[in-house]
């Protein structure tokens, strides 16, 4: 096989790899979310574009702060596919996120999307970590109209550092990016996840993972 061809094939590949890993452009201008249809597919079923109403495109209440009132003191509202019908098939969607002072929003990730976000209020400490093997920690303190993004995948957080609620809206580049929330997953998990397999993976006596176990 001549070099050119091998370099043509490596090429196709990559292509094919990079166009497989996001969601693929609608095929028309809009496909309307139908939350009462019954048939299952990979993501929504769509109305008949003749059925399509401008509420199908709106939603309002992110002027509303969120309560806070919980273990971590955080809040988010989404706006996805599920809550504003208009953006299935567009690959975008939004949230704000409420902090109290000193609250939390855990580390997490998001397996179909990137996340940029801005703040509206307060002050806030931003981080993630980088990937296998270097797992370099990535950390930023935010002020009001500063902007920040979390890549795909990456396992990240915020934590409202200033004295009074802090306030954020976030763009993610999927309709439904999903959210993994670390300790959840792996404490709270349902069934449990046998906890001489935490205790080996955290290098932690097999008592303290089945406390923490009992708290999720």
């Amino acid at each position: 096989m001549s070099s050119k061809l091998i370099l043509l094939s490596v090429f196709a590949l990559t292509f094919t790899c990079l166009a497989l890993a996001y969601e693929p452009a609608p095929l028309q201008g809009f496909c309307v979310a139908d939350p009462n249809s019954s048939v299952k597919v990979n993501g929504v079923v769509y109305k008949n574009p003749m059925q399509v109403q401008a509420e199908d495109f709106f939603f309002s209440g992110l002027h509303l702060r969120g309560n806070t009132s919980n273990a971590v003191g955080s809040k988010v509202t989404p706006v996805f596919a599920a809550q504003l019908p208009g953006l299935n098939t567009l690959g975008i969607s939004m949230v704000r996120i409420d902090y109290a002072p000193c609250g939390l929003n855990p580390p997490h990730t998001h397996p179909r999307a990137t996340e940029i976000l801005t703040v509206l209020e307060g002050t806030l400490q931003v981080g993630f970590v980088t990937s296998n093997p270097e797992n370099r920690f990535i950390t930023k303190v935010l002020q009001k109209g500063d902007v920040f993004v979390f890549p795909v995948g990456l396992v990240h957080f915020q934590r409202n550092i200033g004295n009074g609620y802090a306030t954020v809206i976030a763009a993610l580049s999927s309709q439904n990016p999903g959210a993994i929330t670390i300790a959840s997953a792996v404490f709270g998990a349902n069934p449990s996840i046998p906890s001489d397999i935490l205790a080996r993976a955290f290098q932690m006596d097999k008592s303290l993972v089945e406390e923490l176990q009992a708290k999720f």
